[in-house]
């Protein structure tokens, strides 16, 4: 069976809600069924055969071509199955991910994999503020599961996170694992002001010498025999993170934020 293949047909005239268009919700619907779903797009609700051309039968393999940024909510609660996302995506990509994979070849929005659970998410271009983060007002953001973003990534990336990894290959924003609480941030390039604010636990692992605030105490140049083994695990992934030769065990470790109960660290290359 080929892929599930939704080709835009031209831009809307407002934001669309593509919540609906997920694996787990289209098993076992044919094509008319599909064209009927509607989508909301601002006060109005639109068919899906109103602005996509659709092709394909395979409900477990979507493809989303011309894709602009204000196609919000791909991926939303995705259990199982493929996304790919040919353009940029808009706010709130793979929001509640719970597992299945979704890869996007262009920029993304606000709250990508906000409040993700499991899976994987790989964007070849930038993403927006609160990456991997809790909603207003949450204090639980991304549970589990791997991002990996080839570009930049904006503010608060990380924000409350609880477990998993979010691998930057650009530069990361300010207040990057703002109040985290567990899981790793990997950052290869560089990274704005207060970092690890008020982070509990967790781990920021840098390439590049961070900015840090005075809560943040210098534990001194440490080998640690745990970084080949989390490096041996990006092996899998279409990545620089895979890359043997950008991987090290030699850091400069500080601990903090003291502000808080100052169990977290960041791992700087030495």
């Amino acid at each position: 069976m080929s892929a599930l293949t939704f080709t835009l047909k031209h831009k809307p005239n407002q934001r669309v809600d593509m919540s609906p268009l997920v694996c787990n919700q289209l098993i076992d619907m044919d094509l008319e069924a599909i064209a009927s779903i509607t989508l909301q797009s601002g006060k109005c609700k639109l068919r899906v055969d109103e602005i996509f051309t659709i092709e394909g039968s395979d409900t477990q393999n979507i493809v989303i071509k011309n894709s602009i940024d204000t196609l919000d909510f791909i991926g939303k609660d995705l259990i199982g199955g493929s996304i790919s996302v040919i353009g940029d995506a808009g706010a709130y990509l793979a929001f509640g991910l719970n597992a299945g994979e979704i890869k996007v070849t262009g920029d993304v929005g606000l709250y990508a994999a906000c409040e993700m659970k499991k899976g994987y998410l790989e964007v070849s271009g930038n993403a927006g503020d609160f990456l991997g983060a809790a909603l207003p007002g949450n204090k639980m953001g991304m549970k589990g599961g791997t991002i990996l973003i080839k570009g930049n990534v904006g503010a608060r990336a990380g924000d409350h996170m609880r477990r998993g990894n979010i691998l930057i290959e650009g530069n990361a924003g300010e207040y990057c694992g703002s109040r985290m609480t567990a899981g790793t941030i990997a950052v290869m390039g560089d990274t704005g002001r207060h970092l690890g604010y008020a982070m509990r636990r967790g781990t920021l692992l840098l390439w590049n010498n961070p900015i840090l605030s005075a809560s943040f105490n210098d534990c001194g140049a440490h080998t640690l025999a745990f970084l080949p083994i989390l490096f041996a695990s990006f092996k899998s992934l279409n990545s620089r993170f895979s890359d043997s030769s950008i991987s090290f065990n030699r850091v400069q470790r500080y601990s903090g934020d003291m502000s808080e109960i100052g169990r977290g660290e960041v791992l700087v290359k030495l």
